[in-house]
């Protein structure tokens, strides 16, 4: 399993005393309550979203096979923001997802989401992916700020079969 940390295993960002590290079997249920309470305090559906999701209960388990990784954002001891890559479901190409990437309030705008975009590009290169590709919801602008300021660009129709059908906004970035 790749952990490409700028620290010894962990990225810190010193202003806040929070790290990003690779998920444990124990950050399951944080992760799992994380990505449903954004997707409910932003008013996202409940079907066709990563909220209905059967890899949800068990996120350290599906990112726990080649060419995948899981991260979480800890401060203290609590998990407020997460995020990971995967080969794209469905789909021929070479191609991972950018998966589930959440922050919960407390974590948005001071810098987490770029830096889990960084770390899941560096190691989407390093697995030998060609193509970064997401989902989104089409009132998450700022989300796609910074996926558009990550070198993300939208594309006009999805790729693969994701299931998730109620987020009609596709972006990929060449590696």
């Amino acid at each position: 399993m790749y952990i490409h940390l700028t620290k010894i295993g962990y990225y810190s960002m010193e202003t806040s005393g929070a790290v990003i590290r690779e998920i444990q079997p124990e950050d399951n249920t944080a992760v799992a309550t994380i990505v449903r309470k954004v997707l409910v305090d932003l008013g996202a559906p409940k079907v066709g979203t990563a909220y209905a999701d059967t890899t949800l209960e068990h996120m350290y388990e599906n990112y726990d096979v080649p060419r995948s990784v899981y991260f979480v954002v800890v401060e203290g001891n609590n998990v407020i923001g997460c995020g990971g890559i995967a080969p794209l479901d469905n789909h021929e190409g070479n191609v991972c997802e950018l998966q589930k990437m959440y922050f919960l309030e407390e974590a948005r705008g001071i810098g987490f989401g770029k830096e889990m975009i960084k770390l899941c590009l560096k190691n989407a290169k390093e697995f030998g992916f060609e193509g970064c590709y997401l989902e989104t919801m089409p009132y998450m602008k700022a989300a796609q700020e910074l996926y558009k300021k990550m070198g993300f660009q939208y594309i006009d129709a999805p790729m693969g079969d994701t299931g998730h059908y109620s987020c009609p906004v596709w972006m990929l970035k060449k590696l």
